[in-house]
């Protein structure tokens, strides 16, 4: 065992500088007042990005064609609508009167490229039982355009790039659902839908819950300690920090994204759990006689370095997600340190002002049960001392549970699942996966000619053909040979001579340009970083809700059935450019990238948390100055993590986005209470207690504060449950769960390890009778 360290008193400098935070209370209030006020214009500039690419690394091999797709075929979102109509091919022409109406309407908005439906080419003459061409056409586009049965109509909404649109994103997407909801039973789905709806929830969350959050916790301070000045200073601090980290986001140039209404949960319970702390001090101060303005500065004194240390290293910890290269993980990391660090200002400012100025509110009483808990506490320590053993084999085993567990992870691909059961997506998308070729839009991007001939527009059906027999998974696939040879008045396959063939051909895209120019810029296309190179498309279907397992083995059986694709020899032209070597099909489109969205976050999790682990370690030790008291706090704390993560594959439970991060994020927020505890521990030593009795002085008073912190903490959590984004229900309840581990790590684990690690002091010899003669 080591010997224990003195720890280092308050340094006169700071103790000054709490005397004159509280002597200028009023000016200090007055300023964090001005300053809410300049963030609360500066924080309203604060965008989102909407860009699902954005959540990939930017050196991602799935990114690059991806971005290519989108390049080349202007944008590649797709939206599909659809609507029930038992007279959808009636001969009267009434349900595909009604079909071409919709698609004009949605033609005509600003932000829509083109309208892919049944009746395009042809007309109405779609309907007619005794047209052949009417007839391959149906056959053809089944699955897409309409399903099997011909009861349901479906469009294909291209939407022009977002940055070439007068209208955004979400007013679109608005206005399609509002045309197709006109319909009974009328509604939308596709990726850009999700994406959209998606950072609605968000958006939401981040209005609704930071507010049910803060009121939330100051009602529970109220209940608790009766005590309205209390309630007062706990929101203004929460309120004044998000408003500070957003205004400091806004001129940073930071954007928000789809993780970013965790940030406002976060900072929520990171302000109220500081405000507890003081509280907590501060009532004992008061308890033992003190006038308020000296008990608050006495608190300031005992408390100052704790939490400077704590916001530190929540800071440090949530640093850690920087080192991803996903960009919204990555400014989310960013966000959360900020937020972490604007705590102690808004602290500073704050709380000297509303708790000593005015008679109002009363100081906080005891909470009902508190004798109860004190006594639980003290049962503890007891309880430590007798059952070591236990604690330590109860831990071993909690350990290689957890480690057996993270090795069962599976992530969650079926993007729907972020979103609650019932919500119009997820009704669209169950509608489509049962009705028609399923929800799930993907390519494949095929080097083409210029003028696309019959021995191209073979070699793609045959592609087609391969693909529809090896990976029967594949629901549909269509492409513009598929339209020529379906839309053809002649047997293109039935022609002998290839000369027929190319005319017929040439006719076909003749029509194409100029009845559906949209659509044909959106099949086959002029790359514009190549000038001189073409590409053609394959739009896949398949089903969206399945495992991501299933997922992946057909998107690798596709991409290697598209490999054999042979274009042919590449031109003079083509080698001169050096283009040659991008001229090869590629796999990609919202299916791929969804798919292995979350495989991508959980690479950099575990990154990000042994990072989390050294810096927080580099904290730990500039905080208490003693390296094994660094390392002491990490087992705790690093044990409840690696727990939670490992109840998950144990469960079954999938990985999405939520629990993706909750790692770096939950140790962060939990080593807070080891650092309160150990800074506790070190001066009850300094007094000349002993060990035992220092741990008993800190689990009586520490304890208690990381008692109410902690249920502070899991209740200002516990609102997220309430958010319509799955992710962020997931990242509330694992953090909970992640902290309520961490308080009984604290309160029985980190006992266990200063007694083993920190020997008594020996007591000075007693003097000898020589010597006192």
């Amino acid at each position: 065992m080591a010997r224990r360290s003195n720890s280092t008193p308050e340094t006169p400098v700071l103790a000054r500088l709490i005397e004159l935070l509280v002597r200028f209370r009023v000016i200090a209030l007055i300023l964090g007042v001005c300053l809410f006020g300049v963030s609360l214009v500066i924080g309203q500039s604060l965008n989102f990005d909407r860009s699902i690419d954005n959540m990939f690394a930017p050196g991602d091999p799935l990114l690059a064609p991806y971005l290519r797709l989108k390049e080349v075929f202007g944008g590649n979102e797709v939206v599909l609508a659809v609507y029930p109509d038992p007279d959808l091919f009636a001969e009267s022409g009434e349900g595909m009167d009604r079909l071409i109406a919709i698609r004009e309407q949605i033609t005509a908005l600003d932000g829509i490229r083109d309208v892919l439906s049944i009746d395009r080419p042809i007309g109405r003459e779609i309907v007619n039982p005794d047209n052949n061409r009417a007839l391959k056409l149906r056959d053809t586009f089944a699955g897409l355009t309409h399903n099997e049965a011909g009861t349901i109509a479906a469009l294909v909404c291209i939407l022009v790039p977002d940055n070439e649109s007068k209208e955004t994103r979400t007013e679109i997407i608005d206005q399609i659902r509002s045309i197709v909801s006109e319909q009974p039973g009328g509604m939308i789905t596709g990726e850009p839908v999700m994406v959209v709806d998606g950072f609605r929830y968000v958006e939401e969350d981040g209005a609704r819950l930071g507010w049910a959050t803060s009121l939330l916790l100051g009602l529970v301070i109220l209940i608790a300690f009766r005590s309205v000045r209390w309630v007062i200073a706990a929101i203004a601090v929460v309120q004044l920090t998000l408003w500070l980290t957003q205004a400091g986001l806004a001129v940073a140039g930071f954007q928000l994204s789809m993780v970013s209404s965790m940030l406002t949960a976060i900072v929520t319970v990171i302000g109220v759990a500081t405000v507890t702390h003081i509280l907590i001090r501060f009532r004992e101060f008061r308890a033992a006689g003190l006038d308020a303005e000296p008990a608050l500065i006495e608190t300031g004194k005992l408390l100052a370095a704790p939490i400077f240390w704590a916001c530190a290293t929540d800071a440090v910890g949530f640093s850690a997600l920087m080192i991803t290269k996903v960009g919204p993980v990555h400014d989310f990391g960013v966000m959360m340190a900020v937020g972490a660090m604007m705590v102690i200002i808004s602290v500073c400012l704050l709380v000297p002002g509303i708790i000593l100025i005015g008679n109002f509110g009363g100081d906080a009483g005891r909470i009902w049960g508190e004798g109860r808990l004190d006594g639980g506490l003290d049962l503890t320590v007891k309880w430590v001392e007798r059952h070591p053993v236990f604690i330590v084999v109860f831990s071993i085993i909690m350990l290689t549970a957890a480690i057996v567990g993270s090795t069962r992870l599976e992530v969650e691909s079926d993007f729907t699942k972020n979103f609650r059961e019932g919500a119009p997506i997820v009704v669209a998308y169950d509608y489509v996966e049962e009705n028609l070729g399923g929800a799930g839009v993907w390519d494949i991007m095929l080097p083409a000619p210029e003028n696309l001939d019959w021995p191209y527009i073979s070699k793609v059906h045959q592609l087609e053909l391969k693909l529809r027999e090896e990976a029967p998974e594949l629901t549909q696939t269509l492409s513009l040979a598929d339209a020529i040879m379906a839309g053809s008045p002649l047997d293109l396959e039935a022609i002998r001579f290839n000369v027929l063939r190319n005319r017929a051909i040439s006719m076909g895209m003749s029509t194409f340009q100029s009845e559906m120019p949209g659509i044909l810029a959106a099949l086959h296309a002029e790359d514009p970083e190549h000038p001189g190179q073409y590409w053609f498309r394959i739009m896949l279907l398949s089903h969206e809700r399945r495992d991501a397992k299933e997922k992946k083995a057909l998107i690798e059986k596709v991409q290697a059935i598209a490999a054999d694709f042979d274009y042919g020899e590449p031109t003079a032209e083509e080698k001169a450019e050096g283009a040659v070597a991008e001229q090869t099909p590629q796999v990609t489109g919202f299916f791929v990238l969804l798919t292995y969205l979350i495989d991508s976050l959980i690479a950099d999790q575990w990154r990000a948390f042994l990072i989390a682990i050294g810096g927080i370690s580099l904290m730990m030790l500039l905080a208490v100055r003693d390296l094994r008291y660094a390392l002491l706090a990490l087992v705790p704390n690093v044990l409840p993590v690696l727990v939670v993560t490992g109840c998950i594959g144990l469960f079954g439970v999938k990985i999405n986005m939520g629990a993706a991060m909750i790692a770096a994020v939950s140790l962060g927020l939990s080593v807070d209470s080891s650092l309160h505890y150990i800074i506790g521990f070190q001066r009850a030593l300094a007094k000349g207690l002993t060990v035992t009795g220092a741990i008993a002085e800190v689990q009586q008073s520490v304890g208690r504060a990381l008692v109410f912190a902690t249920i502070a903490l899991i209740l200002g959590f516990s609102v997220l449950c309430f958010s319509n984004f799955i992710p962020t229900v997931y990242f509330g309840v694992l953090v909970s769960l992640t902290m309520l581990g961490g308080l009984f790590g604290n309160l029985i684990l980190l006992p266990l390890l200063l007694r083993w690690t920190t020997w008594d002091k020996p007591a000075p010899p007693e003097p000898s009778v020589a010597a006192e003669g």
